[in-house]
């Protein structure tokens, strides 16, 4: 079995390219920073891995993900080697993503409107572009008074 889930924040933008010919397909390549758990003196603070999607998924990227997003993610580690100009083989791996969701709400990431969205392959999920709550937090959004004649229900 090869499964990996990550949370961490995109280390910069993500690069998307689509490839040639009849049916274009989007291929979207990014950093994602992990926090580790445990840190010691003198040892890097997180872990970076680069991560590849293709297809809707890769739009979706695209559109909604940016540097310091902070996302939750689950894939397959990919070997990602080859042989350098030296003649030295280097050796790495890659993230190929299955599942992508937001590991935060637009506001909590600096934005002005949450998010509560996720792609996997199959498509979206979740509460859609609902806006942020005002106020208390509690997920819920504050209904301006004299707006009960312009509700579809009563």
């Amino acid at each position: 079995m090869n499964k990996v889930i990550l949370m961490g924040r995109l280390t910069r933008d993500p690069e998307v390219r689509y490839s040639q010919g009849a049916s274009q397909t989007a291929v979207a390549r990014f950093s994602v920073a992990v926090d580790r758990r445990f840190k010691r003196d003198g040892e890097p603070d997180a872990d970076f891995f680069n991560c590849t999607c293709f297809g809707k998924q890769a739009e979706f990227v695209e559109r909604y993900l940016h540097k310091g997003t902070k996302i939750v993610l689950s894939g397959r580690v990919q070997n990602d080697n080859y042989t350098n100009k030296e003649g030295q083989m280097v050796y790495s791996v890659r993230i190929m993503v299955d599942e992508i969701e937001f590991a935060e709400s637009k506001n909590a990431s600096g934005g002005d409107g949450g998010y509560n969205n996720s792609y996997n392959n199959g498509g979206f999920a979740g509460g859609g572009n609902a806006p942020a709550a005002s106020g208390a937090g509690d997920g819920f959004m504050n209904i301006p008074d004299g707006i009960d004649e312009e509700l579809p229900f009563n």
